[in-house]
């Protein structure tokens, strides 16, 4: 589109006040035909000419005055710009001068307009000129005197007053652009801080779809996990609020990283905690999203591994990730009040898996028996027992999810052992094949080690026993 038409649509959205005369084209008209009164004496034909121009003029002035322009607006000065030059049997100063009027008006309008307004300018010339011929019978003398020279003046003084406008309009137009940009730039930049307090799935249909935002809420099947740090509560005693934060972020960080990765939605950190769940807003089925949630555990369950050798060299030790997971019907959606929402599930399911997460060992991952139905054939799973857990007046079968490598041998992916003194932490998915080398050096350089210390060890054996 281009600059004009640009200004053109801006022009429609502003207020009244805003418009101010579009055509002052009107004003050349009336004083041509009023010179051309003058010029010819007020003759029968200039009388005429100057009637037949100045009430439409006049309508348009006042009509006009405080509207924006239109095509038929538009159409009807073309027509009485070409009437005037057709009646004046193309006088070549006026012809150039009422032209480069209709030529202006023709570019200013909208393009799919150009060619009609051209056509009537056209048809109107001709059909005038044909007239004008018929009643002087002779050809009209009007390049003499004041009136050509008057004329052109207006029209060029018209001309580059309305493009003088235009440049105006244009530079505030670009500013306005500007301010734009920058107020969006800076709303981009707002909804992007904003949008990382809220899962993915909750504000992506809100910024893109522009969905409505209400007090609504449905319920679902869902599967439901909770999780915290075993051995965090214990270790804040003895660590400084920055190692605290630390290590809670960098947690953080690892276990969202893993759970977008799954299509889990975030619910909320609580402390060492973190609430996720699967079903809503897009569910993959219900046993999809509960062996969705169960891989999740799992690659956390695996990261927490890699945590923890990190966290064990800077000295802090005995950290270990712990869920609770369960499938059921939960209430989801958005829960509060008008002025403050919360996106968020309630119910007794949601109880249940952070029941289970309270009860779970160093490293496990205990599961209620709906989700072990629906993930017993692509996990293998360990009987955990029954509990008797609070709020709940039945008891409660638990399993405990093993590794899926625990029963591969030597085809697992994962070593990882710990002894007073010792600590063995291998990843083999992490290791690039150039690695394997300097890996078998440091544990032959290790292995020599031991064998040394266990010599040395062997005299005091034998002379204890002695």
């Amino acid at each position: 589109m281009s600059a004009l038409n640009k200004l053109r649509t801006i022009s429609l959205f502003k207020d009244n006040k805003d418009y101010h005369f579009d055509y002052p084209e009107v004003f050349v008209l009336l004083l041509t035909t009023l010179l051309i009164a003058l010029h010819f004496e007020f003759n029968p034909t200039s009388i005429t000419l100057l009637v037949i121009i100045c009430l439409p003029s006049l309508m348009i002035l006042i009509y006009n005055y405080s509207r924006p322009a239109s095509f038929w607006s538009s159409n009807i000065v073309v027509i009485l710009l070409s009437t005037v030059i057709g009646s004046m049997q193309l006088c070549p100063v006026l012809l150039l001068s009422l032209a480069l009027l209709i030529g202006y008006r023709i570019i200013v309008s909208a393009s799919e307009n150009r060619l009609k307004l051209i056509i009537v300018a056209v048809v109107n010339i001709g059909m005038f000129y044909y007239v004008s011929t018929i009643l002087n019978g002779t050809e009209l003398n009007c390049n003499e005197g004041f009136l050509p020279i008057a004329v052109l003046l207006a029209s060029i003084v018209t001309i580059l007053w309305q493009f003088a406008n235009i440049y105006y309009k244009y530079s505030s137009h670009d500013q306005t652009i500007k301010q734009s940009r920058q107020r969006l730039n800076t709303m981009v930049t707002v909804i992007n801080k904003l949008t990382r307090f809220l899962p993915p799935q909750v504000w992506q249909p809100i910024v893109k779809l522009n969905n409505s935002v209400e007090v609504t809420n449905k319920r679902a099947k869902l599967t439901i996990m909770f999780s915290d740090i075993a051995g965090f509560t214990e270790l804040s005693d003895h660590l400084s609020s920055d190692n605290l934060a630390d290590i809670l972020n960098t947690y953080m960080q690892c276990m969202t990283t893993i759970a977008n990765k799954h299509g889990g939605v975030l619910d909320k950190f609580i402390g060492d905690g973190m609430v996720c769940f699967f079903g809503e807003p897009h569910s993959r089925g219900a046993r999809q999203d509960a062996l969705d949630c169960v891989a999740m555990a799992i690659d956390m369950r695996r990261e927490m591994r890699n945590l923890r050798q990190k966290w064990r060299l800077l000295g802090f030790e005995g950290l270990y990730v712990r869920v609770g997971i369960t499938t059921g019907y939960c209430h989801v959606g958005n829960f509060g009040s008008n002025n403050r929402l919360s996106y968020t599930i309630i119910g007794k399911e949601a109880n249940l898996a952070a029941r289970l997460e309270a009860i779970a060992g160093k490293g496990e991952i205990l599961i209620s028996q709906k989700t072990y139905d629906y993930i017993c054939h692509d996990y293998d799973c360990k009987y955990a027992g029954t509990y008797q857990l609070k709020g709940f007046d039945d008891t409660i079968k638990a399993w405990q999810v093993l590794d899926p490598d625990i029963n591969k041998g030597h085809l697992s992916k994962w070593v990882d052992h710990t002894l007073p003194g010792f600590n063995l932490h291998l990843n083999f998915k992490d290791i690039q094949n150039y690695d394997y080398q300097e890996i078998k050096n440091k544990l032959n350089f290790a292995l020599e080690h031991i064998e040394k210390e266990e010599k040395k060890s062997l005299p005091d054996k034998e002379t204890k026993g002695g």
